[in-house]
């Protein structure tokens, strides 16, 4: 008898990515990707190699739940807003979390949850690039960095250069005087983290944050804003090991228990 799967499906902004659960919600496989201007295409393709790596009719995947940005592209038995997925994914993981932090390419999030990743309200910032991914790959490029080395950098500070600007465009401006000055690197970057801390707290406050708190999404990779992050709420923040994939897997969670 052939075994069952179900598939959460999460087309974002800037990545997607897709998590493949067997009968007994154990994580199967899963896939990141960039995706591009056409990401219901991507998803379609990151499923149809996961589903020949693991040599699986497709009749075995029986469910499938998409979530994100683009999830009107991709057929599938329901689409489900990423703030439920979300609080999903992250509650199979840390079921004691009650304030989930998302910080993504596009966006910023900070959910109350409830006992099993209900959700009981969040906030969100999608109208300012400040407190999100974007905000983090432009101060890099004015740096001169890769978006990925910023963590490392911030970690290795001797201080912190002050970025007083929320705009995108004159934070940016900003680095680029503090770079004449000749300011280290190290210390403009602990700045630039502190200052998307400061900006997702300010929206965690809108919704009033609760212990135990975890923190998902790409930028959950960077410890710079991590640690920026504790710092400014005052105590230790769950991340998973895999932050990408949270939301798709509470998709995929949530396909598992559909009818």
């Amino acid at each position: 008898m052939d075994l069952h799967y179900y598939l959460g499906v999460d087309i974002g902004s800037l990545t997607t990515k897709v998590v493949l659960l067997d009968e007994e919600g154990g994580l199967t496989a899963r896939a990141v990707h960039r995706s591009g201007y056409r990401g219901g295409e991507t998803a379609r393709r990151l499923v149809e190699e996961l589903r020949r790596e693991q040599g699986l009719a497709p009749e075995q995947i029986i469910r499938t739940v998409a979530t994100g940005y683009g999830r009107v592209t991709f057929p599938a038995d329901r689409e489900v807003s990423e703030i439920t997925c979300q609080a999903r994914g992250m509650a199979h993981l840390f079921p004691a979390a009650r304030t989930v932090i998302d910080i993504g390419g596009q966006d910023s999030k900070v959910m109350r949850v409830l006992p099993g990743g209900r959700v009981a309200d969040f906030a969100m910032n999608d109208k300012c690039a400040a407190g999100t991914g974007r905000f983090l790959e432009v101060m890099a490029q004015a740096l001169e960095v890769p978006v990925e080395e910023l963590g490392a950098l911030a970690e290795g500070a001797g201080g912190r250069c002050a970025i007083s600007s929320v705009c995108t465009v004159f934070a940016e401006s900003e680095i680029i005087s503090h770079l004449a000055q000749g300011t280290p690197r190290e210390d403009i970057v602990a700045g630039v983290c502190a200052a998307v801390a400061a900006r997702v707290a300010s929206l965690a406050a809108r919704v009033g944050v609760e212990p135990e708190i975890a923190f998902t999404g790409g930028v959950a990779r960077n410890r710079g804003v991590v640690r920026a992050l504790e710092a400014e709420l005052g105590r230790a923040l769950l991340v998973p090991a895999e932050p990408e994939i949270t939301a798709a897997l509470g998709a995929a969670l949530i396909a598992r228990t559909l009818s």
